[in-house]
């Protein structure tokens, strides 16, 4: 009996922690605009701040340009790895992100305070209005538009109708924005 109860417990303890898991976030992917710190250990020389460039690239010293944008911090420090590997054996590098400069959203039209907002965690619609300060009276807030220019290079357009969020309706379209999205409030 004593063992049956241990089973029950350990496999409903095996299924919170999937449970924890399916739970937890994305892990945050670089943008251009951001500042790494990157390190090796041992190595004085190879440590220093490294700035993503626009083409989302970077570059470090026996690495030379890699790209870093759209990798996750794990990733971009193993590929370093196996770069420098070839020049030291089992380097120990250390990648963090020290400044996000590169998650940025655009609030354009009839809100209080238009402009570029960075963000350090994921945002949706309804919170990037509330950056801008919200909607003026002027506003057509059943018309806004969420402009996404996706990998391909091609625009696509998502309409938002604020009255039906606002209802706790159609919750659905408060998508949350990505870095480069641009929602215009007409």
């Amino acid at each position: 009996m004593f063992h049956r109860y241990a089973l029950a417990l350990l496999w409903m303890l095996c299924a919170h922690v999937g449970a924890v898991r399916a739970d937890e976030p994305e892990p945050y992917r670089i943008q251009p605009g951001d500042v790494l710190m990157v390190s090796v250990w041992k190595e004085e020389a190879l440590m220093s701040e490294v700035l993503v460039r626009p083409d989302g690239g970077m570059s470090f010293p026996l690495v030379g340009d890699v790209r870093a944008s759209g990798r996750t911090v794990d990733e971009l420090r193993t590929l370093v790895n196996e770069r420098l590997n070839k020049f030291i054996p089992d380097p120990a590098v250390t990648i963090a992100v020290k400044q996000i400069g590169g998650n940025r959203v655009y609030v354009l039209g009839k809100v209080n305070r238009p402009g570029e907002f960075t963000f350090s965690q994921p945002i949706d619609v309804m919170q990037a209005l509330s950056l801008a300060g919200g909607a003026t009276s002027f506003a057509a807030l059943d018309d806004i538009q969420i402009l996404r220019r996706e990998s391909s290079g091609k625009q696509t357009s998502r309409r938002f109708r604020y009255s039906d969020v606002e209802r706790g309706r159609s919750l659905d379209q408060n998508i949350l924005l990505k870095s480069g999205d641009t929602v215009v409030v007409p």
